[in-house]
């Protein structure tokens, strides 16, 4: 049948609160409202306001909170509201969330998934439309998840909860309400698996999240200038799968790296990074990136030129094309063009 992605993830709650008397769902408007882009819709109906309630506007004390349940052998999923909003709870994640299986000597286990619903497409503005995962990726002690797709997402969000580590579960506001025909419950790859979502031979096109449904558009368009594109979705930013990628440009020759997130020291420009080291005499020309630009969220009127698009995209692989002697002097790629 086809399913959204919205859909998916309350699916996926629902299935592990049913199969875990532990698994607690909490957060901002998550119960009676079900959630602002309603991901938990029904569950507080369903099963009670002690397995699904709500909370008070207070990041920080949502994630503390969780931290101690932890340590009584509770399993909580907790929802910040949007992206920035994250923010104000960035100190417990990292300094406590983060470290306190490694600090206790991995005595004690965190199994705790933060749900972030992040990223744009959506016509919002600063603190409704953000890219975050890199300040969550950087940290150690903590796994980063991000689907593009209905099956993903409830493969991952069921995965995330039965993990005994902490996970950042970044889910692509813009993708929420998109279509992807899956009988559920079903079972992805799991964490650390990137997948192929188009296969080709001239380029390699590595993305995730939000920008995977922008990079199979270019893939297509490619096709018109007699350009066979692969299109490579990493699904867990950490862990990160090395293989998969590798692979695939040691086969195509040539890289672009696509995300909404500005550029600079960003997860793009780690990806950028590992694929040169590790692909770097199978390389016909450098790595690329297309991102964010370098400023903040704009408004909803220039979203659309701050957002990473087809054409840039296009124009990215355009450069990466054919001679011996291709043109290499490009601007920065941290300015946000490829």
């Amino acid at each position: 049948m086809s399913v959204t992605m919205s859909k998916a993830l309350n699916q996926a709650l629902r299935d592990s609160i049913r199969a875990d008397d532990d698994v607690l769902v909490f957060g901002e408007d998550v119960g009676t409202l079900g959630g602002v882009f309603r991901i938990t819709d029904g569950l507080t109906q369903e099963f009670g306001e002690q397995r699904c309630f709500d909370t008070p506007l207070a990041e920080a004390g949502i994630v503390g909170f969780a931290l101690g349940m932890c340590l009584t052998g509770y399993k909580p999923v907790v929802e910040m509201q949007f992206d920035a909003f994250a923010y104000p709870a960035f100190e417990q994640i990292t300094s406590h969330v983060a470290k306190m299986r490694n600090r206790t000597g991995g005595k004690v286990n965190l199994p705790m998934v933060i749900r972030i619903p992040y990223a744009g497409g959506i016509g919002g503005v600063e603190h409704h439309c953000d890219s975050s995962e890199g300040y969550y990726a950087h940290t150690a002690g903590l796994k980063v998840v991000t689907p593009s797709n209905s099956a993903d997402a409830y493969s991952l969000l069921r995965e995330a909860i039965a993990d005994p580590d902490p996970v950042i579960f970044m889910e692509p506001k813009a993708l929420y309400w998109s279509k992807q025909e899956v009988e559920l419950p079903c079972k992805q790859e799991p964490f650390g698996k990137a997948a192929i979502r188009r296969p080709g031979k001239d380029a390699t096109l590595v993305t995730y999240g939000p920008s995977v449904p922008t990079a199979l558009k270019a893939a297509e368009a490619a096709t018109e200038e007699g350009w066979d594109v692969e299109v490579v979705d990493l699904r867990t930013i950490s862990p990160f799968d090395d293989e998969t990628v590798v692979e695939s440009v040691r086969r195509t020759g040539r890289c672009v790296v696509v995300s909404e997130a500005q550029g600079f020291a960003g997860v793009s420009g780690e990806v950028a990074a590992r694929v040169t080291e590790r692909c770097f005499h199978s390389l016909s020309a450098p790595v690329l990136r297309v991102s964010g630009l370098e400023t903040p969220y704009p408004a909803p009127m220039l979203e659309r030129t701050y957002l990473p698009g087809v054409d840039r995209i296009l124009d990215a692989i355009a450069r990466l094309q054919w001679d011996d002697t291709p043109d290499l002097t490009f601007a920065p790629s941290h300015g946000g063009a490829a």
